[in-house]
């Protein structure tokens, strides 16, 4: 992890990103709930941080937020670009339906880990569902508030993959 905001996502820095997910995606899910600085896991997912910018408690003009967000996003970039190339293009999740969902009907449960607690950092998810295994491998930019860094987020879950956003929306 690196609170580097440089632009541009180095080819040493994706391949570290690479690394972390690619193991990630080998790891067994742990039998309870685990949780220390670079994320948190539980038996159905894993949730880590790949990147973090600085906080952003004395950014009163909002230069420095929206050079982290560039850089951010050009890590995602990134990944992106390498994952679509391994399994074809990622859906597009809409978190905030996961979000609002059990504001808008009290009878609706919460979304399952880990779309539960990214939906609470990010808008949308970006997800692969992986060929011949039960899980599938998502990728976002959150931010717990906006004093607070911006993170970049990869999970991996069990089972079938959070549902894409509607078209049109």
């Amino acid at each position: 992890m690196t609170t580097t905001e440089s632009g541009a996502c180095s080819r040493a820095v994706l391949d570290e990103h690479l690394a972390v997910i690619d193991e990630m995606l080998a790891q067994p899910f742990p039998e309870s709930r685990q949780a220390d600085r670079t994320g948190h896991a539980g038996p159905d997912h894993r949730v880590r941080t790949l990147w973090y910018s600085r906080d952003f408690w004395d950014d009163e003009d909002g230069r420095a937020m929206h050079e982290a967000d560039a850089a951010m996003s050009a890590h995602l970039d990134g990944l992106v670009a390498v994952f679509t190339d391994r399994w074809g293009d990622p859906l597009d999740v809409d978190l905030w339906s996961y979000l609002t969902a059990g504001y808008e009907d009290a009878g609706t449960p919460d979304a399952p880990e880990p779309v539960g607690s990214l939906c609470q950092l990010a808008v949308t998810l970006w997800v692969w569902t992986l060929p011949g295994r039960d899980r599938w491998l998502g990728l976002t930019i959150g931010q717990g508030d906006k004093e607070l860094p911006l993170e970049l987020l990869a999970a991996v879950g069990r089972g079938p993959a959070p549902a894409p956003s509607a078209k049109g929306d």
